[in-house]
């Protein structure tokens, strides 16, 4: 009797991923080292990631600010998109955000509502360096949306594949709050992302009901912003703030701010090139 161990099914899902990698020419020069986990491919040093899509990061200036909820917005504009939230399983804003559950995959839980896939890690992450990388979606995407929620000082001085493609983006959104010390993270986070187009949601009452001590707070940054027409005001909805992100639609004033951020970003071009 042969003492051969039985190969494992493959799965359609398995099969899908594996002809878009094809597609995509990820094995025309071998393989590509990512590391090695119980959970998925790791980041680090030798992990590299290349999307097919455009990539569109989303930046929380602080806790609180709403990026995840933003981020959700930006990809539910037309055409197929996904979120990849960056943060720990212990600190999702997704978990409640999706329609349909789609399962675990290599370290990410995957779910969806219209058109817009949500990935979220299934692990506790500490650090940059212990995200997976992001798997290959089962159909193609017009757009990736990066939901940030770390320090963004500490992510850039890393050589992860997130670290990467930040540094690399054309354009980011960065979101925060219409008050003092969130004007002031605002203005951090643009000097940080120097020679990177920035455009800014603000989450709170329009620029003309400010006071004259938070709008005395805006650096030349986010003057700058305002004056290129890169400041958009994002109306507070208090039943979503109420109730957090879930599977109700999202307010018509957040997704009209969030189609004008989109706009704004550059990152209209879906079903652009894509494969057929």
């Amino acid at each position: 009797m042969s003492t051969a161990l039985a190969r494992p099914a493959v799965s359609t899902d398995e099969l899908k991923q594996a002809w878009l990698a094809v597609q995509a020419g990820q094995f025309r020069n071998g393989p590509r080292r990512c590391g090695n986990s119980p959970g998925g491919s790791r980041s680090g040093p030798e992990g590299v990631w290349e999307p097919t899509e455009p990539i569109l990061p989303v930046v929380g200036c602080h806790g609180g600010a709403g990026a995840t909820t933003l981020a959700v917005a930006v990809a539910s504009g037309p055409g197929t998109a996904r979120v990849i939230e960056c943060a720990s399983a212990t600190a999702s804003g997704l978990a409640a955000a999706a329609t349909a559950e789609l399962g675990d995959s290599n370290g990410w839980s995957r779910g969806s509502r219209d058109q817009v896939l949500l990935e979220r890690a299934t692990a506790t992450v500490t650090r940059p360096e212990d995200l997976p990388l992001p798997t290959m979606p089962t159909r193609p995407m017009g757009l990736s949306v990066l939901d940030l929620s770390c320090e963004l000082g500490q992510l850039l001085a890393g050589s992860t594949w997130l670290a990467e493609h930040v540094r690399n983006a054309p354009t980011i959104i960065a979101v925060t709050s219409a008050t003092v010390p969130g004007l002031r993270r605002l203005e951090g986070i643009a000097a940080l992302l120097q020679g990177v187009v920035v455009v800014a949601g603000v989450v709170g009452p329009r620029r003309s009901r400010w006071s004259r001590g938070l709008t005395a707070t805006a650096g030349p940054r986010t003057r700058e912003l305002d004056r290129r027409g890169h400041l958009v005001d994002i109306p507070t909805d208090a039943a979503l703030a109420a109730r957090g992100l879930d599977s109700q639609p999202l307010p018509p004033a957040l997704l009209s701010a969030a189609a004008t951020l989109r706009r704004l970003a550059r990152a209209d071009i879906d079903e652009k090139d894509l494969p057929s």
